[in-house]
C-alpha cells in the first residue's frame, strides 16, 4: 500500500496539523502503458452515529437527551479516490502514487483549493485526466 506523500516527505498521522478538516490531493497512476491523473479533496476524519444501548437509554435521567454519541476516525490512510478506474486500479494492485497539494482548515477552503488545482492544471481539457466534471457544473468537452 502506497503512504501519502507531501511536500517530498511520506505523511504520518503526527503531521496533521492542529484544526486541520482535510487536504486537495493528486493521485497517479500507469494504467495500460499510460499515466492518469486524477485531484480530488477528501477530509481527514469522517464522523459517525453510535447509538446507545438499550440499558443505557433506559438508565439515562433526561428522556430528552440525545441518545446517540459521535464518534471520530481517520479517513484517508486507505483512500484511493472517489474515481471508479483509480479504485479498480488499487484492487487489481496497481502501484497508486498519493499527494498531498494543499492541507485546508475549512470546508469551504477545501472546495475553493480543490476547484482551483482543477483549472489551474486544466483537468477538463487534458485525456491524462480522469476528472469528468468540476463541482458537478463545468463537464469535459465531448
Amino acid at each position: 500500500m502506497s503512504k501519502w506523500s507531501y511536500q517530498g516527505q511520506d505523511f504520518e498521522n503526527s503531521m496533521i496539523p492542529e484544526g486541520a478538516v482535510g487536504f486537495v490531493y493528486e493521485m497517479q497512476a500507469v494504467i495500460d502503458g499510460k499515466l492518469v491523473r486524477y485531484i480530488g479533496k477528501k477530509n481527514f476524519y469522517s464522523t459517525t452515529k453510535k447509538k446507545f444501548g438499550k440499558k443505557a437509554v433506559s438508565s439515562m435521567q433526561d428522556k430528552r437527551a440525545k441518545k446517540y454519541t459521535i464518534q471520530k476516525k481517520l479517513s484517508y490512510e486507505v483512500y484511493y479516490s472517489s474515481n471508479s478506474v483509480l479504485k479498480d486500479a488499487h484492487k487489481a494492485g496497481i502501484n497508486i502514487r498519493r499527494y498531498i497539494l494543499k492541507i485546508c482548515y475549512s470546508a469551504m477552503e477545501l472546495t475553493y483549493y480543490e476547484t482551483k488545482f482543477q483549472f489551474v492544471r486544466e483537468v477538463l481539457e487534458s485525456d491524462e485526466f480522469l476528472n469528468g466534471n468540476i463541482l458537478g457544473r463545468f463537464y469535459k468537452f465531448k
